[in-house]
C-alpha cells in the first residue's frame, strides 16, 4: 500500500493516531474501520465481480464511499496494518451463525490474525451485524467486552469459535483454525460467495454498520437498529426511494447509478 493510499483510507475512517504497530493502534483502527465502512452486498446482488486487489478495494471502500464484506474490509485492513509493520495474516472461518446445529458450512469467511509484544489478537470488521469492534485477544474461555457486545472464544482439539452473549446465552458466530489462508484460497472462497446461487449474497440485499452505540442492520426491505441498553427496534420500508435513502443516511453507502431499478424489485407489485 502506497503511503497516499494509507492517508486516504486513514482520511475516510477519521483516524488520526500515532503510526506506530502497537496495540492502541490496533484498537484505534478497528473501532473506526466499521463505524465509517459499511458490510453490504450490492456487488454480488447486482452481478458484479467482487475484486480484491487492493486499488479496486481503495477505489471502492474509500473514493466511491461504498461498504463490502468480510474478504473486502479485512483484505483492506491487512494492507493498511501491513504498511505499519504489525505482523498480520489471513484466516479462514466456518460460519455458525444462522446455520442450524451440525451443519459445517465451507470456509468461507476472513478474519485476520495480529501477533503483538502483549500477545497474539483477532481483527475482524466484516462480519455484517455482528462486526467486531474490537480486536479479541486469542485466548480461549476470556470474557471480553468490546463497545458493542460482549463475546469470547471457545477451543477445542481442532478450532477456535467465536461466540457473542446474547442475554444468558452464549450463541456461535464461526469457527476458525490458525491455519494460514492463501491468497487462493481467498481468491476461490471470495468467488463462491459471490456468484453461487447457493450464496446468500446473490439473492437478498443484506447491509450493517455500527454508529455511535448503535447498530444498524437491513435484510432486504427489513431494517433493524439495535442499541447499546438492549433497545431494539424494527422497521420495514416501503419504497425503492426510502430504501435508497436509508443506505445512504443510516449505512453511509453511496447506491451506485442505475441499482435503483433492480432494488425497486425487492418490492411486491401492486396489483
Amino acid at each position: 500500500m502506497l503511503a497516499c493510499d494509507l492517508e486516504a483510507y486513514f482520511a475516510h475512517i477519521g483516524f488520526e493516531g500515532p503510526r506506530n504497530a502497537s496495540l492502541e493502534t490496533l484498537k484505534a483502527l478497528h473501532g473506526l474501520h466499521p463505524q465509517a465502512i459499511a458490510f453490504e452486498n450490492l456487488d454480488p446482488l447486482m452481478g458484479r465481480p467482487v475484486m480484491l486487489d487492493l486499488e479496486s478495494l481503495l477505489a471502492k471502500l474509500v473514493a466511491q464511499k461504498r461498504g463490502g464484506y468480510c474478504f473486502e474490509h479485512n483484505t483492506l485492513l491487512e494492507a493498511a496494518l501491513r504498511e505499519l509493520g504489525f505482523d498480520v495474516k489471513a484466516l479462514a472461518a466456518r460460519v455458525a451463525w444462522n446455520n442450524p446445529p451440525g451443519v459445517v458450512a465451507p470456509r468461507t469467511h476472513m478474519l485476520l490474525e495480529v501477533s503483538l509484544p502483549q500477545g497474539r489478537y483477532i481483527a475482524d470488521v466484516g462480519f455484517g451485524g455482528l462486526t467486531l469492534t474490537a480486536p479479541l485477544r486469542l485466548e480461549a474461555d476470556l470474557v471480553q467486552e468490546t463497545p458493542h457486545g460482549v463475546f469470547r472464544l471457545a477451543r477445542d482439539d481442532q478450532a477456535f469459535e467465536l461466540q457473542v452473549r446474547l442475554g444468558d446465552e452464549w450463541a456461535a458466530i464461526y469457527r476458525f483454525s490458525l491455519e494460514y489462508q492463501e491468497p487462493a484460497d481467498r481468491k476461490i472462497a471470495n468467488w463462491y460467495t459471490s456468484t453461487h446461487p447457493d450464496a446468500l449474497f446473490t439473492h437478498s440485499l443484506i447491509a450493517a454498520r455500527v454508529a455511535g452505540d448503535r447498530r444498524y442492520g437491513l435484510l432486504n426491505t427489513d431494517l433493524s437498529i439495535r442499541h447499546a441498553d438492549g433497545r431494539a427496534e424494527k422497521h420495514k420500508l416501503e419504497t425503492p426511494a426510502q430504501l435508497i435513502d436509508v443506505l445512504g443516511s443510516a449505512f453511509g453507502i453511496a447506491v451506485p447509478e442505475g441499482d435503483g431499478e433492480a432494488l425497486a424489485k425487492l418490492f411486491p407489485r401492486e396489483g
